[in-house]
């Protein structure tokens, strides 16, 4: 769908906020932070899913608690169950002949019958994200924070990460120049700063 004119001037107000925040992120946060999520995408590069391992190790990076019962049921589960979900996940948001917005619901669907998936898009989106860096983004409060804010819509209705993936979509096809080569997680990285600095 082509963006409209309200759309277009709404990203153009986005865009005032949202190259200062990704300087100001790059800024304070150490380049080391991401070196596990990078750690993360790399294998899962390799093998085409994750296991617990890699969950694991996104929950921490998350910086969510690992003491949900959740988390217990999900390191019940055998790790060759789990790797067949996320392969499906996988193989779904790396999956170009399809817009990134679809993608990224098919992939969310994918995931949500494994513990602790069902709801929430925070862990769901930094799984995905690992499977497709460049092409998928995190989402978590503080990104709908900064969407809310700065008067972008995104409600929580079910399907909220697909519907996400397009507003970044139509973020990034109507930056009129200025975030040229951002990428989603770029995006996504500007919106986690605006949003967790906001009073």
């Amino acid at each position: 769908m082509a963006p409209t004119r309200d759309d277009s001037a709404s990203c153009h107000s986005a865009w005032d906020v949202l190259i200062p925040a990704r300087a100001a992120y790059q800024a304070e946060v150490s380049p080391h932070y991401d070196e596990v999520f990078w750690e993360v995408s790399q294998k899962v590069e390799r093998t085409g899913s994750l296991g617990k391992t890699e969950i694991s190790t996104l929950i921490v990076w998350k910086r969510l608690s690992a003491q949900t019962r959740w988390v217990t049921r999900l390191m019940s589960l055998p790790d060759s169950h789990v790797r067949a979900v996320t392969e499906r996940a996988v193989a779904s948001v790396r999956d170009l002949s399809v817009p990134r917005g679809q993608a990224a619901q098919a992939g969310r669907g994918a995931i949500s019958g494994l513990p602790g998936f069902r709801k929430g898009d925070a862990i769901a989106s930094a799984i995905l994200t690992s499977a497709a860096p460049t092409r998928m983004a995190v989402y978590d409060r503080h990104v709908q924070r900064a969407i809310d804010d700065l008067g972008l819509n995104l409600s929580d209705e079910p399907g909220r990460y697909g519907r996400y993936m397009d507003l970044l979509e139509t973020l990034l096809k109507n930056s009129d120049g200025r975030a040229d080569g951002w990428t989603a997680r770029d995006v996504d990285t500007a919106l986690y700063w605006t949003g967790k600095n906001t009073q």
